[in-house]
C-alpha cells in the first residue's frame, strides 16, 4: 500500500493528503536528472583539472623515456664528433706530414651540408624540444659529411702510400756488394788521377774491392735499361729506378740481365771484375739524379745504423790509389 503524504491547509485547517499529479512528477525527474548531469559534468571537470588519465600517464612517460634516449643519443654522437676530430688531426698533422701531401683545407673540412632551410620542416611541427630535434639532426648530418671527406681522405692516403712504397723501394739505398765488415770501399766520389789515363778527371762513383766472381746486387727496384761491354766501363749494366733516379755498374766480370728486365732491390744481377780501364779487381757503382751524378754514399743508410755509417764516411775520405 502506497504512503501517503499530507500538508497543512491554512483555509481549511487541516491536513490535505498531497495529490502527485503526472506534470509535476515529470518537472521533479526532471530537475533531478539536470542537477545529476551538473553534478557529473563538474566532478569530471574537477578530476580532469587535478587528475592525468592513464593513457596520459602512459604517454608522458614514454615521451620522457624518449627524451632520454635522445639526449643520450646526442650525447654519444658528439663523441663520435670528437673522435672524428681526432682523426682529422692524425691525417693532418701525422700521416700527411709523413707522405709529404698538403692537408685537406679547413674550408672543406667545415663546409656547410645544407641550406639554412634544411630544418624549417621540423621547426614548423611546433615540437616541444624541438631544438634538441634539430639540435641533433644537424650533428649527424655534419658527422656524416666529416667522415665522408674523411673517408675519401684515407682513400687518397692509401693511393699516396702506395706511389711512396714504390718509390722508397725503387730508390738506391743499399751497397752494391756485400762489405759487412766496411772494407771494400776503395776510391770514393770527386775529381782524383786516373791510373790508366795518367790525368785528373771526375770520378762519378764509388769503387768497392773485391774478389773477381763477388756477387753485385741492385740497389733498388727498377728497370734494365743497359747491359753491354764497353771499352771504358767494360761489362756495364745501367738500371732506371724511376723517380730521376738510375744506378751504373761497371767493370764486371759478367752480367746475367738484360734490357728491359725488371729488378728487385738485392737482386744479383752480375759479379765483380776488372773488365774495361780497370788496374784491379774491383765494382765501379754510380747513382745518377736526373742524370747528374751524386755521391752514392749519402744512399747507404737503409743496411747500415749511425755507426758504421759514420765508419763509411770517415773510410771515405782516407786517400787511395785509384782502380780506373
Amino acid at each position: 500500500m502506497a504512503k501517503i503524504r499530507y500538508f497543512y491547509d491554512t483555509e481549511t485547517c487541516k491536513y490535505e493528503p498531497i495529490k502527485v499529479t503526472k506534470g509535476s512528477m515529470f518537472l521533479n525527474v526532471v530537475g533531478f536528472l539536470t542537477l545529476s548531469l551538473i553534478m557529473a559534468f563538474g566532478l569530471i571537470y574537477i578530476y580532469q583539472a587535478n587528475f592525468t588519465s592513464v593513457k596520459e600517464s602512459n604517454l608522458r612517460a614514454e615521451n620522457n623515456n624518449l627524451k632520454l634516449e635522445w639526449s643520450i643519443l646526442k650525447e654519444k654522437l658528439n663523441n663520435a664528433y670528437s673522435n672524428t676530430s681526432e682523426l682529422q688531426y692524425k691525417d693532418d698533422k701525422i700521416y700527411r706530414v709523413i707522405l709529404d701531401t698538403d692537408e685537406i683545407p679547413a674550408t672543406i673540412r667545415e663546409g656547410g651540408v645544407g641550406g639554412h632551410n634544411k630544418y624549417e620542416r621540423l621547426s614548423e611541427q611546433g615540437l616541444e624540444d624541438s631544438e634538441l630535434i634539430i639540435g641533433t639532426y644537424q650533428l649527424v648530418d655534419n658527422l656524416k659529411k666529416k667522415l665522408y671527406i674523411q673517408s675519401k681522405s684515407y682513400d687518397q692516403i692509401s693511393t699516396i702510400l702506395s706511389e711512396k712504397e714504390r718509390m722508397w723501394a725503387s730508390r738506391p739505398a743499399i751497397q752494391p756488394i756485400n762489405n759487412k765488415e766496411l772494407t771494400r770501399l776503395h776510391t770514393t766520389f770527386g775529381r782524383r788521377f786516373h791510373p790508366i789515363l795518367k790525368k785528373w778527371i771526375n770520378h762519378d762513383g764509388l769503387d768497392f774491392t773485391a774478389p773477381k766472381g763477388t756477387p753485385v746486387y741492385a740497389t733498388g727496384d727498377g728497370i734494365i735499361t743497359a747491359s753491354y761491354r764497353s771499352t771504358t766501363y767494360g761489362n756495364v749494366i745501367f738500371i732506371n729506378h724511376g723517380y730521376g733516379y738510375q744506378t751504373r755498374y761497371a767493370h764486371l766480370t759478367k752480367y746475367i740481365v738484360g734490357r728491359g728486365e725488371s729488378v728487385k732491390r738485392g737482386q744479383v744481377i752480375g759479379y765483380v771484375g776488372s773488365t774495361g780501364r780497370s788496374s784491379g779487381s774491383h765494382l765501379h757503382y754510380e747513382v745518377l739524379y736526373n742524370y747528374k751524378p751524386i755521391n752514392p754514399i749519402n744512399f747507404f743508410q737503409r743496411d747500415l745504423d749511425n755507426e758504421e755509417y759514420e765508419k763509411l764516411i770517415e773510410i771515405s775520405k782516407q786517400e787511395t790509389i785509384p782502380l780506373d
